[in-house]
């Protein structure tokens, strides 16, 4: 008999609690180009996908597929070094899976990165911004279906999905390290094309300053869940009907890789004032 969606996500939770003598409180997605956080955690132990049950397998180039736990900052973290997208192929509960055996885990805070690409018109190649709030555009919620009261409530608020007091953390160690730290609203779309001009226009003018094909399923989870949520984008092309260049995935990794250190050196400071 096939297990149920509450199965599943003790059944993998377990699973990582017998192999971890120590569960964090905090969790890092690590998106496109981002992966080399992975260098800096301490005592790190990772632990494949496709070792835990029931988790998907990501199959995107850049993405590699590994629970990393560890110290990053002073603090242990469990870190997931390769992210699922619904373009993918997965539904919106595998998206989210792995968030839910977080929130299972106890975890309390999450970290989101991604690359995006920017139609804010002050932004530049390898920016990085931090994301003060989203607009869904992806065809299905990962909340639909029937809800179980002990994962969150049926009809959660996301008027503060992204945490004010982590963003005003982040602002204060990039004024500090006199880092340039954009801010602005992801717009997340399924994929997996990259935007038409006419797109990226659309986006800018409902209020959106960058766009991926990931994070917000996750984020919305999170919330409902009732984790404190952090997210940043790297800015790694430029879209709009004046801008003339075609981004490439491979550009969109290149791009990421440049503004890994400053990534890194944030993420990292607002661990240790954590």
């Amino acid at each position: 008999m096939e297990k149920t969606y509450l199965e599943k996500i003790e059944e993998a939770s377990k699973f990582l609690k017998e192999k971890i003598n120590e569960i964090p409180e905090t969790a890092i997605i690590l998106g496109t180009g981002l992966g080399d956080l992975i260098n800096y955690i301490e005592d790190s132990k990772a632990i494949d996908y496709k070792e835990i049950p029931y988790f998907p397998v990501s199959t995107v180039e850049g993405h590699s597929g590994r629970l990393i736990f560890g110290v990053l900052g002073g603090k242990k973290v469990m870190a997931m070094q390769g992210r699922f997208h619904y373009y993918e192929g997965y539904d919106m509960k595998e998206v989210t899976f792995p968030v839910r055996v977080m929130q299972k885990l106890g975890i309390k805070r999450l970290f989101v990165s991604n690359a995006a690409g920017g139609m804010n018109k002050e932004f530049k190649v390898g920016d990085v911004m931090v994301i003060t709030d989203h607009i869904n555009l992806f065809p299905e919620n990962p909340l639909r279906g029937k809800n179980f009261e002990e994962l969150g409530p049926r009809f959660p608020a996301m008027t503060e999905a992204y945490s004010h007091k982590m963003i005003n953390l982040a602002d204060a160690i990039a004024a500090d390290k006199g880092m340039r730290l954009m801010h602005g609203v992801y717009v997340g779309t399924p994929g997996p094309t990259f935007e038409t001009p006419a797109e990226y226009e659309y986006f800018r003018i409902i209020g959106g300053d960058a766009v991926g094909m990931s994070t917000v399923p996750e984020v919305i989870v999170a919330n409902h869940a009732g984790m404190e949520v952090f997210g940043v984008s790297v800015i790694t092309d430029l879209g709009g009907k004046d801008i003339k260049e075609v981004p490439t995935h491979e550009e969109v990794q290149k791009a990421a890789l440049k503004a890994q250190p400053n990534m890194t050196s944030l993420i990292t400071a607002m661990l240790a004032s954590l």
